[in-house]
């Protein structure tokens, strides 16, 4: 069965690190702890003497000053790695941690989690070629050499790196080494962490080349897990579940995430509220639990991104220089019709088109499957509709050679509605509001991803009022924009009110619109 040697990085809140040491020694598993050289001498002599006594728990030989995206972070994690390998010759699996993760699964579950996948979990994404790196400096970390710490010396980092730039001070990166990046936090089995201790006591010129990069703790093990184990040895994922912000902060775990993190496809969390009293308690009797099974449903990103978006609809982006230069031309009408429930707006839109001559296109840039002829590669793709938007619809009406066309919208796309309304065609927008029954919004839950085949229904049961206040909230919002040519098709209005609507938004006779709305079952599911 595996045994696991926690490999634990900590400087601060002592309390919780001696819980966290017992909480994951109690059940047979080891720990190696590296505390801060930086950190209070008094806490660190706390933690030793309350597990002084635990055969389960060993310090690295050495406690150094760690610091951000430096190479101290790399070396203290071998000297814990070093003290584990030593003390725990049955350690079968060593696990990066950190004193903010804290365990969301039985041991008996990581357990069987581990004996039943002979790999090594640890994000190893190509340097060069992936967009792991989303902003700031690629290459320059590695070419460059940066001796100074970047948070607690920043003159003298940047100091540097400008010289090196300036002088052209560039060096090679070690022939026979693929740089790969991803996230610190790993599990890896014991013939890896030995072949990785093996390697570095012959190939010093490789600990020089890393220990002056910058931000090595993303590159160090991922770059040499890829060098020495077969890539179908390798899980390119971590088993520690955690999640960034936009602005690339670690999201925090609060009470109410505890049916959440429980449903991931993860062992650990990170990072869990030191306020979190109740969760960290809830989780704590957790690890030890027997029997206990895990229904894996996997949203937790999703829900994560739903609910932090609510309110920032239209706001998130500017304006691309293309689409700002770029017009549909002032003789054009556009007609958007804007539903959440696409089906129904899929079904007037056939109507529309039956009793008309108005050429109409469903959901051009919501859904990925929407028949579209053929525009030179710009229909290919939602990302391609999406970025050239009045390109793409420019086109369509030059395809249908005509001066009129409708398509249609979600109202979560407000920034589309918004768009279209500054151009100097004519844009005209009817928003159908439609009733939603619990079963539809359990429904609509699953297809965007904020709930797994897997969640419990109690879990999905809590996100209806704030699913169901988010669609009121993108209807409030579309209302009140102030769009000159707007009209709304409401499920609860008297027929004789929607066949008016229909006529103002698409400027036909009511004998039209009427033959339009003769459908009796448009609204329903």
């Amino acid at each position: 069965m595996a045994k696991i040697a926690y490999i634990l990085l900590c400087h601060k809140d002592p309390d919780a690190i001696i819980a966290q040491a017992e909480r994951l020694t109690a059940v047979g598993d080891c720990m190696a702890i590296h505390f801060d050289a930086s950190a209070s001498a008094g806490d660190f002599d706390q933690i030793r003497i309350a597990l002084k006594d635990n055969p389960n728990v060993v310090f690295a030989s050495k406690r150094i000053k760690c610091g951000w995206g430096a190479w101290s972070l790399v070396q203290a994690t071998l000297h814990a790695v070093q003290a584990a390998v030593d003390s725990f010759p049955r350690a079968t699996h060593f696990y990066m941690l950190s004193g903010d993760c804290m365990a969301i699964k039985t041991a008996e579950y990581a357990h069987h989690f581990l004996d039943e996948s002979d790999k090594d979990f640890i994000e190893s994404h190509d340097f060069f070629e992936s967009d792991w790196i989303k902003t700031g400096m690629k290459e320059d970390r590695l070419i460059y050499r940066h001796y100074f710490n970047e948070r607690t010396q920043t003159k003298l980092f940047y100091a540097a790196y400008e010289a090196q730039k300036r002088l052209g001070l560039t060096r090679e990166i070690p022939q026979d080494i693929q740089v790969m990046i991803g996230s610190q936090w790993w599990c890896l089995r014991r013939r890896t962490i030995e072949s990785i201790l093996d390697f570095l006591l012959q190939r010093r010129d490789v600990i020089r080349f890393f220990s002056t990069t910058w931000i090595p703790d993303e590159t160090f093990f991922q770059t040499l897990v890829r060098h020495l184990i077969p890539k179908t040895e390798i899980e390119n994922r971590t088993l520690t579940f955690l999640m960034f912000s936009d602005y690339g902060m670690p999201v925090t775990f609060y009470n109410d995430h505890y049916d959440l993190l429980l449903t991931q496809d993860y062992l650990f969390a990170r990072k869990i509220s030191p306020e979190a009293q109740l969760l960290k308690k809830k989780l704590g009797a957790l690890y030890s639990s027997e029997g206990v099974e895990f229904q894996i449903s996997n949203e937790g990103r999703n829900l994560h991104k739903f609910l932090t978006g609510r309110g920032r609809v239209g706001r998130r982006y500017a304006q691309r220089f293309w689409e700002a230069g770029n017009t549909l031309g002032s003789d054009r009408d556009l007609y958007l019709v804007v539903c959440k429930k696409w089906h129904v707006a899929k079904r007037l839109i056939d109507q529309v088109a039956s009793e008309t001559d108005l050429p109409c296109i469903e959901y051009l840039f919501n859904e990925e499957t929407t028949p579209l002829p053929d525009l030179g590669g710009l229909e290919t793709t939602l990302d391609k509709r999406s970025r050239h938007r009045r390109a793409v619809t420019q086109m369509l009406f030059d395809h249908f050679g005509a001066n009129r066309l409708l398509i249609c919208v979600d109202p979560a796309s407000l920034d589309i509605v918004q768009d279209f309304c500054s151009d100097r065609a004519r844009t005209h927008v009817l928003e159908i509001e439609c009733a939603y029954s619990d079963a539809y919004l359990v429904g609509h839950a699953h297809r965007v991803g904020l709930a797994g085949e897997n969640s419990p229904a109690a879990t999905v049961e809590r996100l209806l009022p704030t699913i169901r206040s988010d669609l009121a909230y993108e209807s409030e919002q579309l209302r009140g924009a102030g769009f000159e040519q707007f009209f709304r098709l409401r499920e609860a209005a008297d027929p004789a009110e929607n066949i008016t609507a229909i006529a103002g938004f698409l400027g036909i006779a009511e004998e039209t619109a009427h033959e339009i709305m003769r459908l009796d079952y448009l609204f329903t599911d």
